[in-house]
């Protein structure tokens, strides 16, 4: 595939159609259409939804119905979703059966720039998403990272750095995807061994680090991994490891500054998660 020329613009109008308030044009040109034939972006970059805040929206629109159309294309069998995905959601969740769309002919790759800036505006990706979303744009339409941030409105600089989060361990970048970290948290610890870099990001996380703090910490990354880990809590690791040998699979306990945390087991196959569903019903 040849290099992607620079785009202009999103497309006449289109800019219209990603933010929160309906212009009389995007309302003159929208119509309701069925839910069941809107099938999910292909191209979202978010990976999380907020609960709390799909529940809100969703008796919004119970109350207001939906005020700002979404944003399909036509495909064989329906409709794929290009932006509004938080809108579509909490409709069928309010049980309604049709929903205002603005219905436009654009092509993949306007799909999934469409949905990259969406998310941008509201600030709703977490970095490693954002990193994800500008590789796939590099990987699959062959852009260099000017064009990516022409593309999609930010600074060569933020491109290089957010895709260099993904040199990151996949436990890190969970982290991340988690907000458990943000960006000034997980940029120092790029290119350090990942053991190293997952207990400097768990240690961040349960004292509070700044990003600062981090920096600081990643800079002693010559020190022994032993040396780092004796000042995680000798507890939690014991724990890890006792779930882990009772488990047969790979578990991580978060702890957080608030005495809050999280488990998280990883399993590589399906079979693995219903052995251990299996034994937590047993249990």
């Amino acid at each position: 595939m040849k290099p992607q020329k620079k785009r202009k613009a999103l497309g006449k109008g289109l800019n219209a159609l990603l933010g929160d308030k309906p212009t009389q044009e995007v309302l003159a040109e929208s119509s309701h259409i069925l839910i069941s034939k809107i099938k999910p972006n292909k191209y979202q970059p978010r990976t999380h939804f907020d609960e709390a805040e799909l529940a809100s929206l969703t008796e919004s629109i119970r109350r207001d119905g939906v005020l700002m159309p979404i944003l399909v294309r036509p495909v064989a069998d329906g409709y794929e979703l290009i932006a509004g995905e938080r809108r579509w959601r909490a409709s069928q969740v309010a049980k309604l059966t049709k929903i205002p769309a603005v219905v436009r002919d654009v092509d993949d790759l306007q799909a999934l720039e469409l949905a990259i800036v969406e998310n941008e505006q509201r600030d709703d990706l977490t970095a490693v998403e954002s990193a994800r979303a500008y590789r796939r744009l590099m990987d699959e339409f062959n852009y260099t990272q000017q064009q990516v941030a022409e593309s999609v409105g930010v600074s060569r600089v933020q491109v290089s750095n957010l895709i260099r989060l993904l040199q990151l361990p996949e436990a890190v970048q969970d982290m991340v995807e988690q907000r458990l970290l943000n960006m000034g948290h997980a940029r120092p610890l790029v290119g350090l061994e990942a053991k190293k870099a997952l207990i400097l990001a768990k240690l961040c996380v349960e004292k509070g680090w700044s990003a600062r703090q981090m920096e600081k910490e990643a800079k002693k990354a010559t020190l022994d991994v032993a040396a780092i880990a004796s000042t995680v809590d000798a507890d939690i690791v014991a724990l890890e490891e006792d779930l882990s040998r009772s488990l047969g699979l790979t578990v991580s306990l978060m702890k957080k500054k608030n005495g809050s945390g999280e488990l998280k087991i990883s399993y590589g196959h399906k079979s693995e998660l219903d052995a251990v569903l299996q034994r937590l019903r047993q249990a």
